[in-house]
């Protein structure tokens, strides 16, 4: 088979799964895409494309396992824990200084790690200071986890133990997170890429998101997210998400990886 005939199989796909997910796969890398959705085809044992989108169509368990294979839903609490240090010494006193409450926004938030994550910074450093935070999420079933708030043990590899002791439950299924912190998050679904956003935030986190994202997506994303942020609001990128040649957008670096819109 052709590399033209591969790629005409593989847009006849991306068009086809379109409707039925709300995922356009245009805004993605083709090459990496392809290679993802071809193994977890191969993994599976559907061998093309018209049959898969056939299967995925009646087959709802197999669907929702595909979902969860292309969004990548890998996150931990304070992961990365240098920028997490970094967010509670610097940003955070920063942002804190001109506005209260916080309008703080994790967009592609998985099962919830990360806006509780926000959360509980600010509930252990700034108890003092009000603040909403906002989750969201294309994926129905993370939002779900992420509401049930119930984590295992490899999702605090980078907590601080005061905190699993301070913020969570033992249960038998895991870590259940305490109502006090999930009082303080809202889980919204949505899709960055065609969805409108609310305004005037003063921090929006999209980390380990656009990894797979073309240029021209990368490029309409962070606009969208800059006309999101207010004036002097934080934009914070994941740890391979470098703003270059996006000086334009008017965000401007105070850390590594967290951007002021200027």
């Amino acid at each position: 088979m052709s590399y033209t005939s591969i790629a005409n199989t593989y847009e006849d796909f991306v068009k086809g799964f379109h409707p039925k997910s709300g995922l356009d796969l245009k805004f993605y890398k083709q090459n990496q895409m392809q290679r993802r959705i071809l193994s977890f085809m191969n993994s599976h044992g559907h061998p093309a494309y018209p049959d898969f989108l056939k299967a995925l169509n009646s087959d709802p368990i197999l669907y929702d396992a595909f979902f969860k294979h292309l969004t990548i839903n890998v996150s931990q609490f304070f992961r990365d824990a240098n920028q997490w240090k970094t967010l509670r010494e610097t940003i955070i006193p920063l942002l804190l200084q001109n506005k209260a409450p916080l309008k703080l926004w994790s967009a592609g938030c998985s099962s919830g790690q990360e806006p509780y994550s926000l959360a509980m910074t600010m509930m252990n450093y700034f108890s003092n200071a009000k603040f909403t935070v906002l989750g969201t999420d294309i994926d129905v079933n993370v939002l779900k986890q992420a509401k049930d708030g119930i984590y295992k043990q490899n999702d605090f590899a980078s907590t601080p133990p005061e905190f699993l002791q301070k913020y969570f439950t033992p249960s038998d299924k895991g870590y259940q997170i305490k109502a006090s912190v999930q009082n303080n998050v809202n889980f919204q679904h949505q899709n960055l890429l065609t969805d409108r956003f609310q305004t005037n935030f003063d921090f929006i986190a999209c980390r380990n998101v656009v990894i797979y994202f073309t240029e021209e997506a990368k490029e309409m994303l962070y606009k969208k997210f800059t006309d999101s942020l207010r004036l002097g609001g934080i934009l914070f990128t994941g740890s391979t998400e470098h703003l270059f040649g996006m000086n334009h957008l008017g965000l401007k670096p105070v850390s590594s990886f967290f951007y002021q819109k200027g």
